[in-house]
């Protein structure tokens, strides 16, 4: 069985996955209830700051939301990012020590690949379902469609550079169910708590499937 039903069904919830660093672990509530307000139910907030994992405990608490942690390195980031509520992890590629960590965590991963090859031993684990990163400077939409020609069983979050000008680029492959985008949330607006804005930001990003 596929190592990655679950990542799937979440990836599946929406055609974009918010992409965030957050700085003020206070700012992270009424930012989740902003998104799934907005129809962006599945969240990632990046290891890349001291409030991330606090953050992850309080958009944990939002209904509606399904809360993940993204630049997952380490064993040691699965532990602290399961420990504090994460519903899954994502991570930048994919080494044999973070893939066991998840595993013996039981953390639904997306673990990223940026070539057939990467792609390939992925699958060979039992990971159908990957995150295509840096998906712009790995050669944007038209590279992801290239991979998937002779991998057609390997479905792709692109992530890395996903605007909206490009993101319907990616989200009209077939091999692609949702996308990564950080711009649902600028820092400006995270901010300055402009929460009706960002979830304005995503209603439009919700909509980008249709």
């Amino acid at each position: 069985m596929s190592k990655t039903q679950r990542t799937r069904e979440i990836c599946a919830l929406a055609p974009i996955v918010p992409v965030l660093v957050i700085d003020d672990a206070a700012s992270a509530r009424p930012l989740a209830e902003a998104l799934v307000a907005g129809g962006l139910p599945a969240l990632e907030v990046t290891l890349r700051t001291p409030a991330a994992l606090d953050a992850i405990r309080a958009m944990a608490q939002v209904p509606g939301g399904v809360v993940g942690a993204g630049t997952l390195i380490t064993p040691d980031d699965v532990r602290a990012a399961k420990e504090a509520g994460a519903q899954f992890g994502v991570s930048p590629g994919a080494t044999d020590a973070l893939i066991a960590a998840c595993e013996a965590q039981d953390l639904p991963l997306l673990p990223g690949a940026a070539t057939a090859t990467e792609a390939m031993a992925l699958l060979e684990k039992g990971y159908d379902m990957l995150k295509f990163f840096p998906a712009e400077a790995s050669g944007g939409a038209p590279a992801l469609k290239a991979i998937g020609a002779p991998l057609p069983q390997i479905t792709f979050c692109p992530t890395g550079g996903v605007s909206p000008s490009n993101a319907r680029d990616y989200l009209s492959l077939s091999n692609v169910i949702c996308a990564g985008g950080s711009w649902v949330a600028p820092k400006q607006m995270v901010a300055e708590g402009n929460w009706s804005g960002i979830e304005t930001l995503a209603r439009d990003a919700a909509k980008l499937m249709d």
